[in-house]
């Protein structure tokens, strides 16, 4: 869906999703791109909505944690961070669920190594690490037997 929005020059993405958008899942967290929080996909590519003028989005697609669910059925990556207990405040879960849903968009058979890396950035005060790892192998997984 497209919008259209006077903005600020100084107004960021982030701030310009929650707070004229009302898309409060992208979370933030340090407003310095140290933490990942406000991941979102820029044209499919992962980026800290934080980092980014609001301006410098005009024209691209942008995904919110918001438009991964298609309608009532959750993205499979979000499904297997409930089934694999991958959250625990949940403050940081949907920058985490955007990048490991952007690296399944990218590579279908990731190995751990991969998730790692895909999820690098993030700052996760709760030390979810290892079961966020197994929810995208698990997703991948369950996305593949589908066919997808």
């Amino acid at each position: 869906m497209a919008h259209r929005l006077s903005v600020e020059p100084r107004a960021t993405l982030v701030e310009v999703l929650r707070d004229q958008l009302g898309l409060t899942g992208t979370k933030l967290g340090c407003d310095r791109g140290a933490c990942a929080a406000c991941t979102v996909w820029l044209d499919g590519a992962p980026v800290c909505a934080c980092m980014m003028f609001a301006h410098d989005a005009a024209g691209h697609r942008i995904t919110t944690i918001e438009g991964l669910a298609r309608g009532d059925a959750l993205h499979p990556v979000q499904a297997a961070f409930i089934a694999h207990d991958a959250m625990q405040c949940g403050f940081c879960t949907p920058g985490l669920v955007m990048s490991c849903a952007a690296l399944l968009e990218r590579e279908p058979d990731p190995d751990a190594a991969q998730v790692q890396a895909a999820i690098a950035g993030h700052l996760c005060r709760c030390g979810s690490y290892p079961h966020v790892v197994d929810a995208t192998l698990a997703a991948a997984a369950a996305r593949r037997a589908a066919g997808e």
